[in-house]
């Protein structure tokens, strides 16, 4: 029953936040919706912050769900990248508030939302590292080529969602087609590389 009513607490802020953003969110008002005494929500979360932060986490958990889900479906590893940077896009277009509120800064703790960003982190430099093992990605540290497609997609979708790109009009892509053109361009740098990688230092072969 506890775990019930902390899931429906989290349902309803969730559902607040899409309707009115951080601000609409109280844990009273959280309360009221769900049905409960205005003292329930206290019982589950210390404050509105620690509310919120439970809702992010689960927002990554659906999101690494969804990524799971995509494996399933896609066989090869660049493909896979595809399908995330997409996947990625239509969360920060279909729940802007929610995509908002887990890349925004915290100011308190959460071991709940720790774990699940950890989880995500590792779940996309996973897929990146496994692409870089395909040769669909060139060699390197793929937190940090993580973190490239990630924040092309990110920037990407920001812009979409002002009105400052679309594909047939501003930039002349949409947040997908430009990603699926950055890793296009990596797939190429890394075929290239492939064909004539860079002489090793003190190589005087040639």
């Amino acid at each position: 029953m506890a775990s019930g009513t902390r899931e429906a607490l989290v349902d309803t802020a969730a559902a607040l936040l899409d309707e009115g953003g951080v601000e609409s969110v109280t844990l009273r008002e959280v309360g009221r919706r769900t049905g409960v005494s205005h003292n329930a929500p206290y019982k589950h979360f210390a404050s509105k912050e620690v509310l919120l932060a439970a809702v992010a986490a689960r927002e990554l958990e659906r999101q690494a769900a969804l990524l799971a889900a995509a494996a399933e479906r896609t066989r090869s590893p660049r493909a896979l990248l595809r399908a995330a940077m997409h996947v990625y896009i239509a969360w920060a277009r279909d729940h802007p508030a929610r995509f908002k509120l887990v890349f925004g800064r915290w100011s308190v703790g959460s071991a709940e939302l720790g774990v699940a960003a950890e989880a995500a982190q590792d779940l996309l430099t996973g897929i990146v590292s496994a692409a870089q093992e395909a040769g669909a990605l060139p060699a390197g540290d793929p937190v940090r080529l993580a973190s490239l497609v990630r924040a092309l997609a990110h920037g990407a979708a920001d812009l979409a969602s002002a009105g400052h790109l679309a594909s047939d009009g501003k930039g002349h892509a949409s947040p997908e087609q430009l990603v699926d053109d950055l890793i296009g361009y990596l797939d190429a740098a890394a075929r290239a590389m492939r064909a004539d990688p860079p002489a090793m230092e003190g190589d005087v072969s040639g």
